[in-house]
C-alpha cells in the first residue's frame, strides 16, 4: 500500500508542477499531442490494484477530469472512454488532433471498467504493406497514441526486420548484392517475412536499411514508454532459395507462392539451424532489444511440409526463441492449416499465443459452426479472438456487427475456449477503414456483458460527431443494418468491391481473383443513409468525422449504383443494342468520374497521398523513384505479369482513389467499352450485307467478350511505369462537391 501511495503521488505532483511533468509522464504528452494544453485539464493517476485485472476509472477532480488506472495504456483507454461518451469527441485514423473545451464537460458519477483479457493485439503482417509500407516517425507517432487510447498492448513490430536479416546474411558469406536479390522492396516486405517470395520490388538502397532500423528504434522506444510490448520477428527456419548451393545446408523447397518462388525452409536437424537462429536473435537483439513476444509464422498460404517433422520443428523454434529471452512466448496466425497441431501439441502451456486470425468468419478456436472448426479448438495453448474483416486495403463499408457482439460472447462463455482466451486483436490487413467495426472490437473486453447493437450505435454516433441528431442516428441505424449487417455464416472476405475497380469483362461481382462477395443488403439502404447525412451538411461543416465518412458513404453509394449501372450497360451488349450500349456505358463512365471528383475532396481517398508518402522517403531521384514504382505496382497489378494474371495477383489490393479511377480504372473501361463498339458495328455490317447471323444465345450472353482481346497487363504497367504527379491536397470543398454528385447522381 505504501508503494502505490507514492507512484500515485508523483504523478500527482507531476500534474501540478512545471511543464517538465510532460518529461516524466507519456500520457500527459499524448494528450499534448492531441490538444495543447489538454494535459492541465485531467488529474492522473496510477494505482495497481490488481495484477489479475487491467482498469479505469473516470471521476471528477475539482475542475478536473480524474482517470484512475492501474498503468498508463489503462489510464489511456480511460480517456478515451471519458472523450467519447462523456465529451462527445472521437479520435480516429482520420484525425488524431481535437480542440477541447476550456471546460471539460464533468463527470457526474464515477465510472469503473476492468477486464481480464490483458493481450490487445494490434495488426496483421499485411499492414506492414498494405498500410504502413511508407510511413515516417510522425504517422507512426499517431499510430501509437491511437493504439495507447484503444487499449493496445501487443502490437506486431516489423519495421527494421530486414536490417536484421541483411545483417546476418553478410556474416554468413552473402554480399550486398545476393541480399538484395533476398529481401523484398518497401511496398512487399510483408510477404517475404511470411516466408511466400524473395526480392520483389527490390533491390533496396542502403538508405532504407538505414532508415527503418532507426525509424524501429523510434517505435520500440515510444512503446516502451507507454507500456505497449511490440512483437517482434522470430526465426521461422526461413532461407534464401540458393542456400543449399551458396552454403550446403540441408534444406526443403516450400515451391511457389502465386507464382513467386518460396525461400527455402532450413531443417531443424541440420547443425546449422542452431548456429543461423542464434545469430539471427544476436543481431536482432543488438539492435532493438529482447521482447517478451516473437511472431513465427512457418509454412503460411499453402507452404510444402513435405519431409519437415513439424514436431521437431516447433521445438527447434521455441528453443531458439527460449536461448534470447526464456521468458518470451511464440505468436503465431491461425490461418489455414497453421497452426499444424504437430507443431504445437508438445509445447508448454503459457509458451504459445495464437492469433484466431479471423474469428468473425473462419473461427478455429472450438466454434461448431466454422468452415474451419477444430474440435478442440487450441486446447491447452492461449489464444486471442481477432477481426480481420479487411483484405488487401481494399476501400469499402463492411462488417458483421451483431455477429462480432455475438460471437465474443460465445467465445466468453464456451467451456473449453474461455479457460484459454487471453485478448482481443485487430488483424486487418490494411486499415484507416471501417472505423466503427474496430472501435467496437477495442471496446469489447472492457464490456463485461452482452449489449445491445442498436444502443451501442447510438453511442457511437455521439461519439464521432457529438450529437444525437435524430437523422444521423437513423443513417447509422440503416447501415448497422445493411452494409454492416452480413450473415453470421458469411466466409465474406471484405466489402463488396467497387465494379469500378474491376478489370472490365461480363457479369462481373468480383474485383480481385479470390475474392466473392453476396449482395446480403439493399443498395438502395446505403443510398438512403448517404441521403440522411447529407440532409445535415450545413450544420456539421467542419466537422472532420462528419466530412470524412459523408465522403465515404456517399462513395459507397456510388459505388452500389455503379453496380446498377454496369449491369445496365451488360444488358445493351448481351442485346446487341448499340445505341442503348453507347448510351449506359457512356452513362457508367460518367459515374465512375463524379466518384474520381467526391473522392478528391479528402486526402484520405486520394493516391496522392499514397504516391507522395512513398516519394518523401526518398533522399534522391533514384530512391523516390523505386518506393514511387512500390506503391503503384502493389494497388494494381501487384506482380510481373505471370504473378498478375497466372498467379491472381492483380488488382488484389485495388483501392477506390481519386486519380487511380480518373486514370487507371477509367482507361480499362473505356478500352472495353471502345471494343465492343468497335464489334457492334462489324455487326451492324454484317445485317446490312444481308449475312446469316445467328442469334445472341444464352451461352453467349454468359460471355460474349473475349477475355484477351485487350491486353489489360500492359494498359496497367503503364501506368505503373509511369511518373505523372497527383495532387495529395484535396482540390474542391467537401460539402459542395457531394451535394453536387449526390444531386446528379441520384435525383430519381
Amino acid at each position: 500500500m505504501k508503494k502505490q501511495s507514492i507512484r500515485r503521488w508523483g504523478l500527482c505532483l507531476c500534474l501540478l508542477s512545471t511543464p517538465i511533468c510532460l518529461i516524466g509522464n507519456p500520457v500527459n504528452k499524448l494528450l499534448e499531442r492531441i490538444d495543447k494544453g489538454a494535459s492541465k485539464k485531467f488529474h492522473i493517476e496510477i494505482v495497481n490494484e490488481n495484477d489479475s485485472v487491467d482498469y479505469f476509472e473516470l471521476d471528477q477532480k475539482g475542475t478536473k477530469v480524474s482517470i484512475r488506472g492501474n498503468n498508463f495504456i489503462s489510464v489511456a483507454t480511460g480517456i478515451n472512454w471519458y472523450l467519447k461518451y462523456h465529451a462527445g469527441i472521437h479520435l480516429s485514423w482520420n484525425g488524431m488532433k481535437a480542440d477541447l473545451p476550456d471546460k471539460l464537460p464533468p463527470v457526474t458519477k464515477p465510472e469503473r471498467l476492468q477486464t481480464n483479457l490483458k493481450e490487445r493485439y494490434n495488426f496483421n503482417y499485411c499492414t506492414f504493406s498494405y498500410t504502413m509500407a511508407f510511413w515516417d516517425w510522425q504517422r507512426w507517432e499517431e499510430e501509437i497514441d491511437w493504439m495507447a487510447l484503444h487499449g493496445i498492448t501487443t502490437p506486431l513490430a516489423l519495421t527494421g526486420t530486414e536490417t536484421v536479416w541483411r545483417n546476418m546474411l553478410l556474416k554468413l558469406g552473402y554480399d550486398k548484392d545476393e541480399v538484395n536479390e533476398f529481401i523484398a522492396g518497401p511496398g512487399f516486405q510483408a510477404w517475404w517475412l511470411m516466408n511466400n517470395l524473395e526480392g520483389w520490388g527490390g533491390p533496396n538502397p542502403d538508405a532504407w536499411y538505414a532508415q527503418q532500423e532507426d525509424l524501429q528504434k523510434k517505435i520500440i522506444k515510444r512503446m516502451s514508454e507507454l507500456g505497449i510490448k511490440p512483437v517482434l520477428a522470430g526465426y521461422s527456419g526461413m532461407v534464401p532459395s540458393n542456400v543449399k548451393e551458396k552454403l550446403g545446408l540441408d534444406v526443403t523447397d516450400p515451391g511457389t507462392w502465386c507464382s513467386y518462388r518460396r525461400p527455402a525452409f532450413l531443417q531443424p536437424s541440420d547443425p546449422s539451424f542452431n548456429k543461423i537462429a542464434d545469430l539471427y536473435y544476436n543481431e536482432l537483439t543488438a539492435l532493438y532489444g529482447k521482447a517478451d513476444y516473437y511472431a513465427i509464422d512457418p509454412f503460411h498460404e499453402g507452404g510444402n511440409t513435405k519431409g519437415v517433422d513439424l514436431q521437431a520443428a516447433g521445438s527447434a523454434f521455441i528453443d531458439a526463441l527460449k536461448r534470447c529471452n526464456p521468458e518470451a512466448k511464440w505468436v503465431i496466425q491461425a490461418w489455414q492449416a497453421n497452426p499444424r497441431p504437430q507443431m504445437i501439441d508438445s509445447l508448454k502451456q503459457g509458451d504459445l499465443l495464437i492469433l484466431d486470425l479471423a474469428s468473425e468468419t473462419r473461427p478455429q478456436w472450438g466454434d461448431p459452426k466454422s468452415p474451419w472448426y477444430r474440435k478442440d479448438g487450441y486446447g491447452k495453448h492461449d489464444w486471442i479472438y481477432c477481426m480481420l474483416l479487411n483484405f488487401g486495403g481494399n476501400v469499402g463499408l463492411y462488417g458483421k456487427l451483431s455477429h462480432v457482439i455475438n460471437s465474443f460472447y460465445q467465445a466468453k462463455s464456451h467451456p473449453q475456449a474461455n479457460k484459454t482466451l487471453k485478448g482481443i486483436g485487430l488483424t486487418y490487413e490494411g486499415s484507416e477503414n471501417n472505423t466503427i467495426m474496430y472501435e467496437l472490437v477495442t471496446e469489447l473486453p472492457w464490456r463485461s456483458e452482452r449489449f445491445s447493437k442498436s444502443q451501442w450505435v447510438k453511442d457511437y454516433v455521439f461519439a464521432r460527431y457529438g450529437t444525437r441528431n435524430p437523422d444521423i442516428i437513423r443513417a447509422w441505424q440503416i447501415l448497422a443494418n445493411s452494409v454492416y449487417n452480413d450473415k453470421p455464416q458469411s466466409t465474406q472476405e471484405g466489402t463488396n468491391e467497387s465494379i469500378f475497380c474491376a478489370r472490365p469483362a461480363e457479369n462481373l461481382f468480383n474485383v480481385s481473383s479470390w475474392a466473392w462477395c453476396d449482395q446480403y443488403f439493399s443498395p438502395y439502404e446505403v443510398i438512403e443513409a448517404a441521403r440522411l447525412l447529407l440532409k445535415h451538411a450545413d450544420d456539421f461543416r467542419g466537422n472532420n468525422n462528419y466530412e470524412y465518412d459523408l465522403v465515404d458513404i456517399l462513395r459507397q453509394a456510388i459505388s452500389e449504383k455503379g453496380r446498377i449501372k454496369y449491369k445496365k450497360m451488360m444488358a445493351a451488349l448481351h442485346t446487341a443494342d448499340k445505341d442503348r450500349f453507347q448510351t449506359t456505358s457512356e452513362d457508367f463512365l460518367q459515374t465512375l468520374l463524379l466518384q474520381d471528383e467526391l473522392l478528391s475532396t479528402r486526402k484520405e481517398f486520394m493516391v496522392g497521398s499514397w504516391i507522395d508518402r512513398a516519394r518523401s522517403l526518398g533522399n534522391n531521384i533514384s530512391e523516390k523513384d523505386l518506393y514511387e514504382w512500390n506503391a503503384r505496382v502493389q494497388i494494381t497489378t501487384w506482380g510481373n505479369r505471370t504473378a498478375a494474371n497466372d498467379g491472381g495477383l492483380r488488382d488484389y489490393a485495388h483501392k477506390e482513389w481519386s486519380g487511380l479511377l480518373k486514370d487507371f480504372y477509367y482507361l480499362r473501361w473505356k478500352s472495353f467499352v471502345d471494343y465492343n463498339l468497335r464489334n457492334l458495328d462489324n455487326y451492324e455490317i454484317s445485317e446490312k450485307s444481308h449475312e446469316t447471323l445467328r442469334p445472341v444465345t444464352p451461352a453467349d450472353q454468359q460471355n460474349n467478350f473475349d477475355p484477351g482481346a485487350i491486353d489489360f497487363y500492359a494498359l496497367e504497367e503503364k501506368w505503373v511505369t509511369n511518373k505523372n504527379t497527383y495532387s495529395a491536397a484535396p482540390v474542391s470543398d467537401v460539402l459542395d462537391t457531394a451535394k453536387r454528385v449526390f444531386n446528379t447522381l441520384f435525383q430519381d
